[in-house]
Protein backbone atom coordinates (compact mmCIF):
# COMPACT_ATOMS: atom_id res chain seq x y z
CA UNK A 1 0.00 0.00 0.00
CA UNK A 2 1.16 3.52 -0.82
CA UNK A 3 1.69 5.54 2.37
CA UNK A 4 -0.91 8.31 2.11
CA UNK A 5 0.66 10.77 4.55
CA UNK A 6 4.10 10.28 3.02
CA UNK A 7 2.68 11.11 -0.42
CA UNK A 8 0.88 14.20 0.93
CA UNK A 9 4.03 15.46 2.63
CA UNK A 10 6.08 14.95 -0.52
CA UNK A 11 3.54 16.77 -2.71
CA UNK A 12 3.32 19.72 -0.33
CA UNK A 13 7.12 19.97 -0.18
CA UNK A 14 7.10 20.37 -3.99
CA UNK A 15 4.21 22.80 -4.44
CA UNK A 16 5.53 25.21 -1.83
CA UNK A 17 8.60 25.78 -4.04
CA UNK A 18 7.85 28.47 -6.64
CA UNK A 19 8.73 27.18 -10.13
CA UNK A 20 6.70 29.48 -12.38
CA UNK A 21 8.10 29.59 -15.92
CA UNK A 22 8.46 32.72 -18.05
CA UNK A 23 7.58 32.81 -21.77
CA UNK A 24 9.57 36.04 -22.23
CA UNK A 25 12.85 34.45 -21.14
CA UNK A 26 15.30 32.90 -23.60
CA UNK A 27 17.11 30.73 -21.05
CA UNK A 28 16.49 27.09 -20.09
CA UNK A 29 15.10 26.88 -17.53
CA UNK A 30 13.27 30.11 -18.21
CA UNK A 31 13.43 31.09 -14.52
CA UNK A 32 16.30 30.60 -12.12
CA UNK A 33 13.93 29.47 -9.35
CA UNK A 34 13.12 26.24 -11.20
CA UNK A 35 16.58 25.04 -10.20
CA UNK A 36 15.46 24.96 -6.56
CA UNK A 37 13.08 22.08 -7.17
CA UNK A 38 15.25 20.43 -9.85
CA UNK A 39 18.18 20.17 -7.42
CA UNK A 40 15.91 18.93 -4.62
CA UNK A 41 14.54 16.20 -6.91
CA UNK A 42 18.00 15.06 -7.97
CA UNK A 43 19.05 14.66 -4.33
CA UNK A 44 15.80 12.93 -3.40
CA UNK A 45 16.16 10.40 -6.22
CA UNK A 46 19.60 9.47 -4.91
CA UNK A 47 18.21 9.17 -1.40
CA UNK A 48 15.45 6.73 -2.39
CA UNK A 49 17.98 4.50 -4.14
CA UNK A 50 17.81 5.25 -7.85
CA UNK A 51 20.91 5.02 -10.01
CA UNK A 52 22.46 7.17 -12.77
CA UNK A 53 20.89 10.28 -11.27
CA UNK A 54 21.83 13.30 -13.38
CA UNK A 55 20.86 16.94 -13.74
CA UNK A 56 22.09 18.66 -16.89
CA UNK A 57 22.91 22.30 -17.63
CA UNK A 58 19.27 22.96 -18.52
CA UNK A 59 17.89 21.41 -15.30
CA UNK A 60 16.53 18.19 -16.86
CA UNK A 61 16.63 15.55 -14.12
CA UNK A 62 17.02 11.88 -15.12
CA UNK A 63 17.44 8.66 -13.15
CA UNK A 64 17.28 4.87 -13.52
CA UNK A 65 15.58 2.09 -11.62
CA UNK A 66 17.53 -1.01 -12.73
CA UNK A 67 15.76 -4.14 -13.90
CA UNK A 68 15.21 -6.89 -11.31
CA UNK A 69 14.44 -9.66 -13.83
CA UNK A 70 16.83 -11.84 -15.82
CA UNK A 71 14.94 -11.71 -19.14
CA UNK A 72 15.16 -8.85 -21.61
CA UNK A 73 12.42 -6.22 -21.17
CA UNK A 74 12.10 -2.97 -23.16
CA UNK A 75 13.31 0.07 -21.25
CA UNK A 76 10.29 2.26 -20.49
CA UNK A 77 10.08 5.72 -19.00
CA UNK A 78 7.91 8.12 -17.01
CA UNK A 79 8.05 11.90 -17.48
CA UNK A 80 6.60 14.91 -15.62
CA UNK A 81 7.32 18.64 -15.56
CA UNK A 82 8.13 20.64 -12.46
CA UNK A 83 7.42 24.17 -13.70
CA UNK A 84 4.06 25.85 -13.14
CA UNK A 85 2.04 28.05 -15.45
CA UNK A 86 2.64 31.81 -15.71
CA UNK A 87 -1.14 32.21 -16.16
CA UNK A 88 -1.50 32.63 -12.38
CA UNK A 89 0.98 33.17 -9.58
CA UNK A 90 2.75 30.18 -8.08
CA UNK A 91 4.54 32.16 -5.36
CA UNK A 92 3.78 31.49 -1.69
CA UNK A 93 1.49 28.53 -2.32
CA UNK A 94 -0.34 27.61 0.88
CA UNK A 95 -2.00 24.21 0.35
CA UNK A 96 -5.11 23.36 2.37
CA UNK A 97 -6.15 19.84 3.28
CA UNK A 98 -9.85 18.98 3.14
CA UNK A 99 -10.37 15.58 4.73
CA UNK A 100 -13.48 13.46 4.13
CA UNK A 101 -14.92 16.00 1.68
CA UNK A 102 -18.68 16.35 2.28
CA UNK A 103 -19.74 17.47 -1.20
CA UNK A 104 -20.45 21.06 -0.13
CA UNK A 105 -18.80 24.40 -0.84
CA UNK A 106 -15.18 24.71 0.25
CA UNK A 107 -14.17 28.10 1.62
CA UNK A 108 -10.72 28.71 0.19
CA UNK A 109 -10.32 32.21 1.55
CA UNK A 110 -12.82 33.70 3.97
CA UNK A 111 -11.21 37.14 3.91
CA UNK A 112 -11.69 37.46 0.13
CA UNK A 113 -14.80 35.23 -0.01
CA UNK A 114 -13.23 32.82 -2.51
CA UNK A 115 -15.25 29.61 -2.65
CA UNK A 116 -14.63 26.31 -4.47
CA UNK A 117 -18.17 25.17 -5.18
CA UNK A 118 -19.56 21.97 -6.74
CA UNK A 119 -22.38 24.14 -8.13
CA UNK A 120 -19.80 25.50 -10.57
CA UNK A 121 -17.15 22.75 -10.56
CA UNK A 122 -19.31 19.62 -10.76
CA UNK A 123 -16.32 17.26 -10.85
CA UNK A 124 -15.91 17.87 -7.12
CA UNK A 125 -18.87 15.58 -6.43
CA UNK A 126 -16.89 12.59 -7.76
CA UNK A 127 -14.65 12.89 -4.70
CA UNK A 128 -17.09 12.92 -1.78
CA UNK A 129 -15.49 11.20 1.20
CA UNK A 130 -11.97 11.69 -0.13
CA UNK A 131 -9.09 13.93 0.91
CA UNK A 132 -8.63 17.00 -1.26
CA UNK A 133 -5.69 19.37 -1.43
CA UNK A 134 -6.72 22.88 -2.49
CA UNK A 135 -5.21 26.35 -2.70
CA UNK A 136 -5.91 29.19 -0.25
CA UNK A 137 -7.53 31.06 -3.14
CA UNK A 138 -4.63 33.43 -3.82
CA UNK A 139 -2.35 31.21 -5.95
CA UNK A 140 -2.52 28.18 -8.17
CA UNK A 141 -1.71 24.85 -6.51
CA UNK A 142 0.84 23.35 -8.88
CA UNK A 143 -0.70 19.89 -9.18
CA UNK A 144 0.02 20.51 -12.85
CA UNK A 145 2.40 18.84 -12.78
CA UNK A 146 3.86 18.40 -9.32
CA UNK A 147 1.23 15.72 -8.75
CA UNK A 148 2.85 13.80 -11.62
CA UNK A 149 6.32 14.38 -10.17
CA UNK A 150 5.12 13.17 -6.77
CA UNK A 151 3.57 10.04 -8.25
CA UNK A 152 6.68 9.07 -10.20
CA UNK A 153 9.04 9.59 -7.25
CA UNK A 154 6.69 7.72 -4.93
CA UNK A 155 6.27 4.83 -7.38
CA UNK A 156 10.03 4.49 -7.81
CA UNK A 157 10.53 4.52 -4.04
CA UNK A 158 7.83 1.86 -3.64
CA UNK A 159 9.41 -0.37 -6.29
CA UNK A 160 12.83 -0.04 -4.64
CA UNK A 161 11.32 -1.15 -1.32
CA UNK A 162 9.28 -3.96 -2.90
CA UNK A 163 11.61 -6.05 -5.06
CA UNK A 164 8.94 -8.76 -5.21
CA UNK A 165 7.31 -6.58 -7.91
CA UNK A 166 9.18 -7.63 -11.04
CA UNK A 167 10.04 -5.02 -13.65
CA UNK A 168 12.52 -4.15 -16.36
CA UNK A 169 14.73 -1.07 -16.43
CA UNK A 170 12.78 2.11 -15.76
CA UNK A 171 13.94 5.59 -16.73
CA UNK A 172 12.42 8.77 -15.34
CA UNK A 173 12.80 12.42 -16.31
CA UNK A 174 11.56 15.69 -14.84
CA UNK A 175 11.53 18.67 -17.18
CA UNK A 176 11.39 22.48 -16.93
CA UNK A 177 9.30 24.92 -18.98
CA UNK A 178 6.53 22.62 -20.20
CA UNK A 179 3.94 25.28 -19.43
CA UNK A 180 5.49 27.63 -21.98
CA UNK A 181 5.76 24.92 -24.65
CA UNK A 182 9.46 24.15 -24.24
CA UNK A 183 9.45 21.12 -21.96
CA UNK A 184 10.79 18.79 -24.62
CA UNK A 185 12.98 21.25 -26.50
CA UNK A 186 16.22 20.18 -24.83
CA UNK A 187 15.14 16.69 -23.76
CA UNK A 188 17.98 14.27 -24.64
CA UNK A 189 16.00 11.31 -26.03
CA UNK A 190 19.15 9.33 -26.80
CA UNK A 191 20.47 9.75 -23.26
CA UNK A 192 17.07 8.83 -21.84
CA UNK A 193 17.32 5.55 -23.70
CA UNK A 194 13.73 4.31 -23.37
CA UNK A 195 11.70 2.58 -26.10
CA UNK A 196 8.59 4.40 -24.99
CA UNK A 197 7.41 6.50 -22.06
CA UNK A 198 4.34 7.96 -20.36
CA UNK A 199 3.81 11.53 -19.23
CA UNK A 200 1.96 11.73 -15.92
CA UNK A 201 0.30 15.01 -16.80
CA UNK A 202 -3.41 14.37 -17.29
CA UNK A 203 -6.29 15.53 -15.15
CA UNK A 204 -9.04 13.40 -13.62
CA UNK A 205 -8.60 9.80 -12.56
CA UNK A 206 -8.76 7.39 -15.50
CA UNK A 207 -7.60 9.74 -18.24
CA UNK A 208 -5.46 8.04 -20.88
CA UNK A 209 -4.63 10.14 -23.91
CA UNK A 210 -2.69 9.63 -27.11
CA UNK A 211 -4.22 12.35 -29.26
CA UNK A 212 -3.58 16.07 -28.90
CA UNK A 213 -3.94 19.26 -30.88
CA UNK A 214 -1.76 20.26 -33.77
CA UNK A 215 -0.63 23.68 -32.59
CA UNK A 216 0.72 26.93 -33.98
CA UNK A 217 1.23 30.46 -32.75
CA UNK A 218 0.51 33.51 -34.91
CA UNK A 219 1.86 37.02 -34.40
CA UNK A 220 -0.19 39.60 -36.27
CA UNK A 221 1.44 43.02 -36.60
CA UNK A 222 -0.94 45.74 -37.84
CA UNK A 223 0.65 49.00 -39.02
CA UNK A 224 -1.06 52.39 -39.00
CA UNK A 225 -0.09 56.07 -39.25
CA UNK A 226 -0.35 58.58 -36.44
CA UNK A 227 -0.95 62.27 -37.10
CA UNK A 228 -2.52 64.98 -34.97
CA UNK A 229 -6.19 63.97 -34.58
CA UNK A 230 -7.31 67.54 -35.30
CA UNK A 231 -5.80 67.36 -38.79
CA UNK A 232 -6.13 63.65 -39.45
CA UNK A 233 -8.68 63.55 -42.27
CA UNK A 234 -7.33 61.47 -45.14
CA UNK A 235 -4.03 60.97 -43.38
CA UNK A 236 -4.45 58.96 -40.17
CA UNK A 237 -4.61 55.16 -40.37
CA UNK A 238 -5.73 53.69 -37.06
CA UNK A 239 -4.16 50.25 -36.74
CA UNK A 240 -6.63 49.29 -34.00
CA UNK A 241 -9.57 49.54 -36.41
CA UNK A 242 -7.77 47.36 -38.95
CA UNK A 243 -7.00 44.87 -36.18
CA UNK A 244 -10.69 44.89 -35.27
CA UNK A 245 -11.57 44.05 -38.88
CA UNK A 246 -9.09 41.15 -38.78
CA UNK A 247 -10.49 39.82 -35.51
CA UNK A 248 -14.11 40.09 -36.64
CA UNK A 249 -13.41 38.38 -39.97
CA UNK A 250 -12.32 35.11 -38.35
CA UNK A 251 -15.09 32.58 -37.58
CA UNK A 252 -16.63 33.86 -34.34
CA UNK A 253 -17.86 30.46 -33.16
CA UNK A 254 -14.51 28.75 -33.77
CA UNK A 255 -13.03 29.94 -30.50
CA UNK A 256 -12.25 28.04 -27.27
CA UNK A 257 -15.45 29.09 -25.53
CA UNK A 258 -17.57 27.61 -28.33
CA UNK A 259 -15.71 24.36 -29.07
CA UNK A 260 -15.14 20.95 -27.48
CA UNK A 261 -13.95 17.41 -28.23
CA UNK A 262 -12.00 17.32 -31.49
CA UNK A 263 -13.18 20.74 -32.65
CA UNK A 264 -10.38 23.17 -33.40
CA UNK A 265 -10.24 26.91 -32.86
CA UNK A 266 -8.57 30.30 -33.33
CA UNK A 267 -7.82 31.89 -29.96
CA UNK A 268 -6.93 35.55 -29.57
CA UNK A 269 -4.68 35.29 -26.54
CA UNK A 270 -3.22 38.79 -26.39
CA UNK A 271 -3.75 42.26 -27.86
CA UNK A 272 -1.69 45.41 -27.47
CA UNK A 273 -2.46 48.45 -29.56
CA UNK A 274 -1.96 52.12 -30.35
CA UNK A 275 -2.89 54.09 -33.45
CA UNK A 276 0.44 53.44 -35.16
CA UNK A 277 0.80 49.76 -34.35
CA UNK A 278 -1.35 46.99 -32.93
CA UNK A 279 -0.08 43.51 -32.15
CA UNK A 280 -2.30 40.45 -31.85
CA UNK A 281 -1.19 37.03 -30.69
CA UNK A 282 -3.25 34.00 -31.67
CA UNK A 283 -2.93 30.32 -31.00
CA UNK A 284 -4.29 27.97 -33.66
CA UNK A 285 -5.40 24.46 -32.66
CA UNK A 286 -6.90 21.46 -34.48
CA UNK A 287 -6.70 17.69 -34.01
CA UNK A 288 -7.01 17.07 -37.76
CA UNK A 289 -3.80 17.89 -39.65
CA UNK A 290 -5.60 18.98 -42.83
CA UNK A 291 -7.94 21.25 -40.90
CA UNK A 292 -4.94 22.64 -39.02
CA UNK A 293 -3.22 23.58 -42.27
CA UNK A 294 -6.49 25.07 -43.54
CA UNK A 295 -6.77 27.28 -40.44
CA UNK A 296 -3.33 28.73 -41.07
CA UNK A 297 -4.30 29.34 -44.68
CA UNK A 298 -7.49 31.15 -43.60
CA UNK A 299 -5.42 33.58 -41.52
CA UNK A 300 -2.93 34.16 -44.31
CA UNK A 301 -5.66 34.74 -46.90
CA UNK A 302 -7.39 37.18 -44.57
CA UNK A 303 -4.17 39.16 -44.09
CA UNK A 304 -3.62 39.20 -47.85
CA UNK A 305 -7.17 40.42 -48.49
CA UNK A 306 -6.92 43.28 -45.97
CA UNK A 307 -3.56 44.32 -47.42
CA UNK A 308 -5.14 44.33 -50.88
CA UNK A 309 -8.00 46.52 -49.66
CA UNK A 310 -5.52 49.07 -48.28
CA UNK A 311 -3.23 48.95 -51.28
CA UNK A 312 -0.14 48.15 -49.20
CA UNK A 313 1.10 45.89 -46.41
CA UNK A 314 -0.75 46.98 -43.29
CA UNK A 315 -0.71 43.47 -41.80
CA UNK A 316 2.36 41.31 -41.29
CA UNK A 317 1.57 37.73 -40.26
CA UNK A 318 4.11 35.34 -38.75
CA UNK A 319 2.85 31.80 -38.05
CA UNK A 320 5.06 29.22 -36.36
CA UNK A 321 4.13 25.59 -35.74
CA UNK A 322 4.53 24.54 -32.10
CA UNK A 323 3.71 20.81 -31.93
CA UNK A 324 1.72 18.13 -33.72
CA UNK A 325 -0.80 15.42 -32.89
CA UNK A 326 1.07 12.51 -31.31
CA UNK A 327 -1.55 10.05 -32.58
CA UNK A 328 0.32 9.44 -35.82
CA UNK A 329 3.40 8.36 -33.84
CA UNK A 330 1.57 6.33 -31.17
CA UNK A 331 -0.86 4.37 -33.37
CA UNK A 332 1.92 2.20 -34.89
CA UNK A 333 2.84 1.10 -31.35
CA UNK A 334 -0.61 0.91 -29.77
CA UNK A 335 0.49 -1.84 -27.40
CA UNK A 336 1.95 0.89 -25.19
CA UNK A 337 -1.55 2.36 -24.77
CA UNK A 338 -3.00 -1.13 -24.29
CA UNK A 339 -0.60 -1.81 -21.40
CA UNK A 340 -1.63 1.41 -19.63
CA UNK A 341 -5.31 0.62 -20.18
CA UNK A 342 -4.85 -2.89 -18.79
CA UNK A 343 -3.00 -1.50 -15.76
CA UNK A 344 -5.92 0.78 -14.97
CA UNK A 345 -8.50 -1.97 -15.36
CA UNK A 346 -6.45 -4.24 -13.07
CA UNK A 347 -6.71 -1.51 -10.43
CA UNK A 348 -10.48 -1.07 -10.94
CA UNK A 349 -10.01 2.28 -12.65
CA UNK A 350 -12.28 2.99 -15.62
CA UNK A 351 -10.05 4.24 -18.46
CA UNK A 352 -11.19 7.51 -20.04
CA UNK A 353 -9.61 7.54 -23.50
CA UNK A 354 -10.11 10.90 -25.15
CA UNK A 355 -8.20 13.54 -27.10
CA UNK A 356 -6.28 16.20 -25.18
CA UNK A 357 -7.47 19.71 -25.88
CA UNK A 358 -3.93 20.91 -25.43
CA UNK A 359 -0.46 19.42 -25.56
CA UNK A 360 2.04 17.74 -23.29
CA UNK A 361 5.75 17.09 -23.39
CA UNK A 362 4.71 13.73 -24.82
CA UNK A 363 3.35 15.26 -28.02
CA UNK A 364 6.78 16.68 -28.87
CA UNK A 365 8.67 13.67 -27.52
CA UNK A 366 6.64 11.35 -29.75
CA UNK A 367 7.93 13.24 -32.80
CA UNK A 368 11.47 13.08 -31.37
CA UNK A 369 11.39 9.27 -31.42
CA UNK A 370 9.96 8.58 -27.96
CA UNK A 371 6.28 7.55 -28.25
CA UNK A 372 4.68 8.98 -25.15
CA UNK A 373 0.97 8.73 -24.24
CA UNK A 374 -0.39 10.76 -21.34
CA UNK A 375 -1.82 9.37 -18.07
CA UNK A 376 -3.88 11.13 -15.39
CA UNK A 377 -2.09 12.83 -12.52
CA UNK A 378 -5.36 13.59 -10.72
CA UNK A 379 -5.64 17.37 -10.54
CA UNK A 380 -8.49 19.64 -11.63
CA UNK A 381 -8.93 23.31 -12.58
CA UNK A 382 -5.29 23.83 -13.54
CA UNK A 383 -3.64 27.25 -13.86
CA UNK A 384 -5.79 29.09 -11.34
CA UNK A 385 -6.97 29.68 -7.80
CA UNK A 386 -9.58 26.88 -7.94
CA UNK A 387 -7.05 24.11 -8.62
CA UNK A 388 -7.34 21.02 -6.44
CA UNK A 389 -6.23 17.39 -6.38
CA UNK A 390 -7.78 14.38 -4.61
CA UNK A 391 -5.10 12.47 -2.72
CA UNK A 392 -6.76 9.17 -3.58
CA UNK A 393 -6.33 9.95 -7.30
CA UNK A 394 -2.62 10.54 -6.74
CA UNK A 395 -2.36 7.21 -4.94
CA UNK A 396 -4.11 5.48 -7.84
CA UNK A 397 -1.80 7.15 -10.37
CA UNK A 398 1.19 5.92 -8.37
CA UNK A 399 -0.25 2.40 -8.43
CA UNK A 400 -0.79 2.65 -12.20
CA UNK A 401 2.91 3.42 -12.69
CA UNK A 402 3.88 0.37 -10.64
CA UNK A 403 1.38 -1.84 -12.47
CA UNK A 404 2.61 -0.70 -15.92
CA UNK A 405 6.17 -1.67 -15.02
CA UNK A 406 4.97 -5.05 -13.77
CA UNK A 407 2.78 -5.80 -16.81
CA UNK A 408 5.55 -4.80 -19.23
CA UNK A 409 7.94 -7.26 -17.59
CA UNK A 410 5.29 -10.01 -17.70
CA UNK A 411 4.49 -9.48 -21.37
CA UNK A 412 8.14 -9.84 -22.39
CA UNK A 413 8.88 -12.85 -20.17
Amino acid sequence: MIDKQHLIDRFISYVTIDTESDPNSNTTPSTEKQWNLANKLAEELKTIGLQDVSIDQNSYVMATLPSNVSHKVPVIGFVAHFDTSPDFTGANVKPQLVENYDGKDIMLNAEENIVLSPDYFEDLLQYKGQTLITTDGTTLLGADDKAGVTEIVTAMEYLVKHPEIKHGEIRICFTPDEEIGRGAHKFDVKKFGAEWAYTMDGSQIGELEYENFNAAGANVKVKGKIVHPGYAKGKMINSMYIAQDFINSLPRLETPEHTEGRQGFFHLAQINGKVEETNLYYIIRDHDREHFEARKEVMQNLANEINKQHGNTVIELDIKDQYYNMREKVEPVMHIVDIAEEAMKNLNITPIIKPIRGGTDGSQLSFMGLPCPNIFAGGHNFHGRYEYVPVESMIKATEVICKITELTAEKYA
